[in-house]
This record gives structure tokens, C-alpha cells and sequence, in this order.
């Protein structure tokens, strides 16, 4: 707002934030306290807060690997776990010079600008379905001098980088279809059901990129999926159905579990 706000005001979207069961209240104010342009403006954020809508929608940006991510109404938000994956792509591409990198279920685009970041030089390609979330992430990618492609997974790319891709990540839905209505209310009303649900057994999607991706990469090559602990091992055999040698890698810290494939080096 443009005159800081009283204590008395502070305080009271605290308590508002709070009585609606928000863990960390007090970060959450002062986000919404940046944000709001006027009292009125900060009474319908924290009521928008309050009814359940997530917090990054309201303040148009989550953070995630240190970076500020736009997002929008009706995109998938980045999760904290999902830095797993952006760093085991990263590791794997240390000393690459100028890798190719391709994002598929890219959403926001988070894990590919992330990863583009890190690694630096990186040729980034990222896909979605969604045109919601292709707008939002060519918003996010521009920033690394990336390009995101409209469509259908693998049917996105440009023909030119079959063969040429280094590391293929996908954060592809994969909570379970009958699953959906158990999830916060947070996810399950206010992000894309394509963004989440995976089929009966959440991995119809996952399948479709293990299948796909050995085409795409180059020998040596890698496919970093995130997926559950629960579904890791399915998830490891559709990888190796796929040609690839996989392994499984988790994170206590981050509760995040990814499996790695892995290409024939010739």
C-alpha cells in the first residue's frame, strides 16, 4: 500500500489468516500487505487467502530454486520438492557447456528456468498442453532465452531436436484420478485437473514420456521424472520399458522423489 500499514491493520489480517488455518500467517501478511494498493484491495486479497485460493495466485509469483516464478489463475504452482529434480538435472549436467534442455508438463516453466540458471548456457525447450500455462511459461522462459512450444509432449518439439536433447525433465501429473477429491483444497479447486491427474493409477502420463524420450536424447542422455515414493518403482519399469536405464533418488528433506533414465552411451 502506499503509506504502511498501522500495527492495528498488520495485526489483524495476521488473525484473519490465522483463524482460516494458515500455518505460516504471519509471512503470508506481510506478502499481501506488499501487494494490496489500498485497503480495499488488501480486504479482498485476504478474503480471496482465507476462502482457500493459494497464495501465489494471489500475489501473482511463487518462489522456487531462489527464483521469482510469474503464475497465473488456472496454472499449476511449483512445489518446493520439485527443486529435487532441478538439482539432480543440474548435477548431471555439470561441465556440459551448452546443454539441451527440454521441459515437458513445463506449467509455469519453473523447472526448466531453474535448471537453465543453474547450469548456464542452456539451449531450453518446454512444452504444455494447457495454452494457459504455454502463456504463463513463455512469460517465465523468456528471462533464460528459452522457447515454449504448444502441444502434446513429445508432438511439441521441433522435429530438428530428436537426437540433440541432453536431459528431457518432466514434472507430469501423477496423483492417482480417484485421489484427486482427497488432495487440499488448495490444489484440487483452484489448479488444473490436467495439471494433476495422472489416470487410475497416475502414471498414463509418465508412461507416455518414459516411452517417448529415447528418441529425443542424445547417447548418454538423461530423463529426470518427478513422481512418489509409492509409484517410484512403476515408474522406474516404464523407464526402462522405454530403453532406458533407470534409477530411483529421493530426498528426505524435500519429501521428493525422482527417477532417472538414463540413454545407451552408443
Amino acid at each position: 500500500m502506499s503509506a504502511p500499514p498501522s500495527p492495528a491493520v498488520r495485526a489483524d489480517v495476521v488473525t484473519r489468516l490465522r483463524g482460516a488455518g494458515c500455518v505460516f500467517a504471519e509471512d503470508e501478511a506481510e506478502l499481501l500487505l506488499a501487494t494490496a494498493a489500498t485497503p480495499a484491495e488488501l480486504d479482498t486479497l485476504v478474503a480471496r487467502r482465507v476462502a482457500g485460493e493459494p497464495l501465489e495466485l494471489i500475489v501473482g509469483w511463487a518462489e522456487f530454486c531462489g527464483l521469482r516464478i510469474a503464475v497465473a489463475p488456472g496454472v499449476f504452482v511449483p512445489r518446493r520438492r520439485t527443486g529435487f529434480l532441478v538439482g539432480r538435472a543440474a548435477a548431471l549436467l555439470r561441465g556440459a557447456g551448452s546443454p539441451v534442455v527440454v521441459d515437458l508438463c513445463c506449467g509455469t516453466g519453473a523447472v526448466g528456468v531453474a535448471l537453465a540458471t543453474a547450469v548456464g548456457g542452456a539451449e531450453l525447450h518446454a512444452a504444455d498442453i494447457d495454452p494457459v500455462a504455454v502463456r504463463c511459461a513463455r512469460a517465465n522462459v523468456a528471462a533464460v532465452g528459452g522457447r515454449v512450444y504448444a502441444g502434446d509432449l513429445y508432438d511439441a518439439l521441433p522435429e530438428p531436436l530428436a537426437g540433440r536433447v541432453d536431459v528431457v525433465v518432466a514434472n507430469a501429473p501423477y496423483v492417482p484420478a480417484a485421489e484427486i477429491p482427497l488432495m487440499p483444497p488448495e490444489a484440487r479447486d483452484h489448479e488444473p485437473r490436467t495439471a494433476l491427474d495422472g489416470g487410475a493409477d497416475g502414471l498414463d502420463v509418465q508412461r507416455r514420456v518414459a516411452t517417448g524420450a529415447l528418441r529425443w536424447l542424445t547417447p548418454g542422455g538423461a530423463l529426470l521424472i518427478e513422481t512418489s515414493a509409492r509409484q517410484a518403482p512403476r515408474t522406474r519399469d516404464a523407464v526402462i520399458a522405454g530403453g532406458l536405464r533407470a534409477e530411483i533418488a529421493r530426498s528426505a528433506d524435500l519429501d521428493a522423489t525422482v527417477v532417472i533414465g538414463r540413454s545407451p552411451d552408443h
